[in-house]
């Protein structure tokens, strides 16, 4: 930007923009500690509770997501570069350009409050970002895992993440922490989203990755809770028991990255693990997501689910089922891919139901608008290069 400034401009016209940047942060500071702490009987913002995907690449004003943004406070939205059907054929991302148009039209509608605007850019096979919508190349985990370099970790890494502050993307759904255990598996080992088989090494590579999105102000989510590697199913088509594959090692690079602070949010897998909980998968098990996650390896922060569209939960529970066992799991932020128009508004019913029929308490549902909020604060201070 500053290149197209003449010089002796250059470092005036920095400051001014660093002044207004500062100020917009003030600004929504006060907005967003209300979101977490409304007064007793207020209305609680349960959309911030939700993270919805969206058809379209170019918005008009009467876009249903604007509207969920701007009056039902949609806490965050995910992008896609294609649609989930043939029935909803329609992406978000068609170029460089138009994705930095559409994210700040999405920002400009959330107000005060920041949207979550995330992605998968985990890099290699698993990118929404592609070459061929003029975005830069990357390379797949499990190849720099086997080249063993952090500092060329760093590099890609950091390449992944200016691809996205260039586009206003505030939310990168990586890195994949999982274990290689099974190397056939169909959604990890094949799809070489695993560094490494050794959880060391995960570390390593995942820390890496971590940091350069940091660094350019964006958060991440370790994935996926509490391990999929070893599985033989895809979570995405329907039931996937992990019981007899899964190890506790496999727990190693969250409990590391926990402790390191690297944790933004952890983003649960839909697997079933009877050592870990016989009656529920992980996404909405109790054991699992505040008994193991929160109380044993002392996660605080925010807890999102994996889409709870697809086939592992939405063969298996109703809608309503599925929110209620997530929430009271102690799951803060409940993602749905689909980009249906009216997911916000089916999800706000479905909430409003179970909160003033008791089924969630309200006391639970401000414990997550408090670490939403959290979240959204340390996304406002972070300091962008």
């Amino acid at each position: 930007m500053f290149r197209s400034i003449p010089a002796k401009f250059r470092y005036p016209v920095g400051i001014l923009i660093g002044l207004i940047l500062l100020i917009l942060s003030v600004q929504a500071v006060p907005a967003i500690k209300k979101l977490a702490g409304p007064a007793a009987g207020a209305e609680l913002p349960l959309g911030q509770l939700l993270m919805v995907g969206f058809a379209g690449s170019v918005l008009d004003e009467n876009h249903p997501i604007l509207e969920d943004i701007r009056s039902r406070h949609l806490g965050g939205v995910i992008l896609f570069n294609y649609g989930p059907s043939a029935d909803h054929p329609a992406g978000n991302i068609v170029s460089p350009e138009q994705l930095r148009s559409l994210t700040a039209q999405l920002q400009k509608a959330a107000g005060t409050v920041p949207v979550l605007i995330a992605i998968d850019q985990e890099g290699g096979r698993i990118v929404r970002l592609k070459e061929e919508f003029g975005f830069p190349a990357t390379v797949s985990a499990a190849s720099l895992g086997k080249i063993n370099d952090p500092a060329l970790t760093r590099k890609r890494s950091d390449a992944i993440a200016l691809s996205l502050q260039q586009v206003g993307i505030n939310l990168n759904l990586g890195p994949v922490v999982d274990l290689n255990s099974n190397p056939d598996n169909p959604v990890i080992g094949k799809l070489e989203r695993s560094f490494s088989a050794d959880p060391a090494v995960v570390v390593i590579h995942a820390r890496e990755y971590i940091r350069a999105h940091h660094r350019r102000g964006i958060l991440c989510s370790l994935k996926h809770f509490p391990g999929h590697g070893s599985s033989t199913g895809d979570s995405h088509q329907g039931f996937v028991d992990v019981t007899a594959s899964w190890s506790a090692k496999e727990l190693d690079p969250f409990r590391t990255l926990i402790d390191e602070n690297l944790a933004d949010t952890v983003l649960t897998a839909h697997v079933f693990n009877a050592t870990l909980d016989a009656g529920a998968p992980a996404t909405l098990s109790k054991k699992t997501v505040d008994g193991l996650l929160r109380k044993h390896l002392g996660f605080s922060g925010v807890v999102l689910s994996d889409d709870l569209t697809m086939g592992a939960i939405a063969d298996h529970y109703s809608l309503e089922e599925t929110v209620e066992k997530a929430l009271n799991a102690g799951v803060d932020m409940l993602l749905l891919a689909d980009n249906h128009p009216d997911t916000t508004r089916r999800m706000l019913s479905i909430l409003h139901k179970l909160i003033d029929s008791g089924r969630v308490s309200r006391q639970r549902i401000e414990q997550s608008l408090q670490r939403i909020a959290a979240l959204k604060e340390r996304l406002q201070a972070r300091p962008t290069e």
